[in-house]
């Protein structure tokens, strides 16, 4: 939130997201002009991301926790593109419901945008290839992408104590940690669970969009042609 972090994590964690911002619009350019038939998928795609990161719970641990929504999104568009939606959402979230903020919008998108989704999307790769059905990849894909962005989160703020009030990392790193897994462990697995139930109903109705989704991710970063 809002005068959280010190300003140079602020600034720190907006370097790291434009990179990932770049070759997301590039990305999302690319898809859409070799299939504009997508607007739609991509349109679901982040409203998934606003609606179910916009249920925030309160947490037994005094806190407050949201699943995030991302699975979809970067199984079927990549990380990129994945970083655009989350960004977008992000934003209208803290000018709508006073969610996150914008000095911590780069730290933000960087945990539940980039580093979150990137490791369900390796996941999803490494079950896809291992001839694992459809369900199970997307749900342990949403619900890793899920978890670590809240790993992350948890390691944004234990370097911005470390850094500012001198604590030590591996104590504030835990301290967060304990805070989130309470409530965040059954919320990444229900998410895990929705989001696998609809992509079996996708594979089922849509199979082409698998297809699709295959040649958008051979590479996150590609450029247009």
């Amino acid at each position: 939130m809002e005068g959280y972090l010190d300003p140079i994590w602020c600034l720190v964690w907006f370097i790291v997201m434009i990179p990932f911002f770049y070759a997301g619009i590039v990305k999302l350019r690319q898809v859409l002009r070799d299939h504009p038939d997508q607007k739609m998928m991509v349109a679901l795609s982040g409203a998934f991301i606003f609606l179910i990161s916009s249920l925030k719970l309160p947490s037994v641990t005094g806190s407050s926790a949201h699943p995030t929504g991302t699975g979809i999104a970067v199984v079927f568009y990549g990380v990129g593109v994945c970083a655009v939606l989350s960004t977008i959402v992000l934003i209208f979230q803290a000018l709508l419901i006073a969610h996150g903020g914008f000095t911590t919008l780069g730290a933000n998108c960087v945990s539940m945008g980039i580093i979150g989704p990137l490791v369900g999307l390796v996941f999803w790769k490494i079950l896809r290839k291992a001839n694992v059905g459809v369900f199970v990849s997307m749900a342990v894909a949403a619900a890793l992408a899920d978890l670590i962005t809240y790993v992350i989160t948890a390691i944004q703020m234990a370097l911005n104590v470390f850094t500012t009030n001198n604590a030590n990392f591996v104590d504030a790193f835990v301290d967060f940690m304990s805070v989130y897994a309470v409530t965040q462990i059954p919320l990444a697995i229900i998410e895990g669970l929705i989001l696998g139930m609809f992509a079996q109903y996708l594979v089922t109705a849509r199979p082409d969009l698998f297809e699709i989704a295959e040649s958008n991710n051979v590479n996150p970063f590609a450029k247009e042609a």
